[in-house]
């Protein structure tokens, strides 16, 4: 079996892991460029597609249901995640990524030359919307799987944290740039320059040098692959619990793609009023993502889990409540802030826990349990807030998820009680031996 972990020289294991540590490792950067433009290219194509959607509807209520519908769209990619996830343990995981983003790039020019020429339909944004999160899904799972292979161990957590941050960051001026571009050029205009920034994203995995083939060579996808991945983290004394929170809360709370129609539902506002609360999140959670740099001493990491997530749901509650709309960008950045500390820890707990010959398939159920439930809450926070008004539906799902933390906390301790240390305690499955 070959060994595809990244070593260190002595002088460099003996340095403290800094904020920008990873960037020192070229394949890295290349990793983590890939990851952010291929985030700032779907961020374009989402709020430029919801923004079009509901400019060119008649109400409010079908705007709500259109918006809706393109999570229950989203839903088609669900078998393509755990389908991804074997691909990611048993094909080279550099091309992987390359071949699914380019579907990501083809699309965009599509809808870009459809734009330009007049003929852009809902219809359209619908099948694209779904055809790309099928190829993404595909893909999804290379990305984390080949971190291992361009950082050491102990720079996982750090190198997790640096791309969480780094999108989160970028996920401020998306919003802002979108804002400029689409109430200036238009829409047009504003695919065109999500297009070409998708055509980087499939470039750049084709640059890192480290291997991109997993542990044991190339195999194929079968059906016991699939049971021996689902096995794996039904067994995992931690994993489930991280899993089923996340579902839990984010199945009634899922708000980002509609703040469209929360712009115009709860504060009278348009497409500027999109961009400032898309900006707002943002902002919070690269202060979230930030504030994870220093939780490296902070051993029980399910535990910072379990505070953000409640902490969430007291700010849905605020949320829904909340009548005045600088008050309402507070509230908005908050809920990114705690998000991205209880994503990032997720992400960080797959990486550490999850050998490599299962990382992708380990890597595969974290997204199946995120998107899904992004995807289901964008359809649920969608119809809800049609029939019962916005404000109310963040307030139901803000008593919701403080049931939903209640349970995990009790009926699944080994969330509250995982402690990390360097060398993996018993109980937990190693992540890699440290090089």
């Amino acid at each position: 079996m070959p060994d595809n972990s990244v070593t260190e020289s002595a002088e460099s294991a003996r340095k403290p892991v800094r904020p920008w540590s990873s960037f020192f490792f070229a394949d890295f950067t290349f990793l983590w460029l890939s990851g952010i433009t291929m985030m700032i290219a779907m961020r374009l194509r989402l709020i430029t597609s919801g923004q079009w959607i509901t400019d060119n509807t008649a109400g409010l209520d079908d705007a709500f249901f259109l918006l809706g519908g393109l999570g229950a769209v989203q839903l088609l990619q669900m078998p393509a995640v755990i389908y991804g996830g074997a691909l990611a343990d048993v094909v080279d995981r550099k091309k992987l990524m390359a071949l699914t983003q380019s579907a990501s790039f083809i699309s965009l020019a599509v809808l870009t030359a459809l734009s330009f020429t007049d003929t852009l339909a809902i219809w359209h944004i619908f099948v694209v919307t779904g055809l790309v999160g099928i190829f993404n899904m595909l893909g999804n799972s290379a990305r984390p799987a080949m971190l291992p292979r361009v950082l050491p161990r102990r720079y996982l957590t750090n190198g997790v944290t640096v791309q969480t941050a780094s999108f989160q960051v970028a996920g401020i001026g998306a919003p802002l740039a979108w804002g400029v571009l689409y109430s200036g050029p238009g829409a047009t205009f504003t695919f065109f320059v999500a297009t070409v920034i998708a055509g980087l994203s499939f470039l750049t995995p084709l640059l890192i040098r480290a291997s991109g083939q997993p542990d044991g060579g190339a195999r194929r996808v079968t059906l016991a692959s699939l049971k021996e991945g689902f096995r794996f983290v039904r067994n995992h004394r931690i994993l489930p619990g991280l899993y089923l929170l996340d579902i839990g809360v984010t199945i009634v709370s899922f708000y980002r793609e509609l703040f469209p129609v929360f712009s115009e539902g709860l504060y009278g506002r348009g497409a500027q009023g999109t961009a400032a609360l898309g900006s707002a999140n943002a902002l919070g959670g690269a202060i979230g993502s930030f504030v994870v740099f220093f939780t490296g001493r902070w051993r029980y990491k399910g535990r910072i889990v379990l505070v953000a997530t409640l902490l969430y749901a007291v700010l849905l509650l605020a949320f829904g409540l909340n009548p005045i709309f600088w008050v309402g960008l507070i509230i908005v950045g908050s809920l990114g802030l705690v998000d991205a500390i209880g994503m990032t820890m997720r992400q960080a707990v797959v990486q550490l826990t999850t050998p490599d010959a299962l990382l992708g398939r380990a890597s595969s159920a974290h997204s199946f349990a995120a998107m899904g439930a992004n995807h289901i809450g964008q359809l649920e926070v969608g119809l809800v807030a049609g029939a019962i008004g916005a404000g109310a539906t963040m307030v139901v799902g803000g008593v919701v998820s403080l049931v939903v933390v209640g349970l995990i906390w009790w009926l699944i301790p080994g969330v509250r009680r995982y402690r990390y240390e360097e060398t993996p305690e018993d109980g937990d499955t190693p992540a890699r031996s440290p090089p």
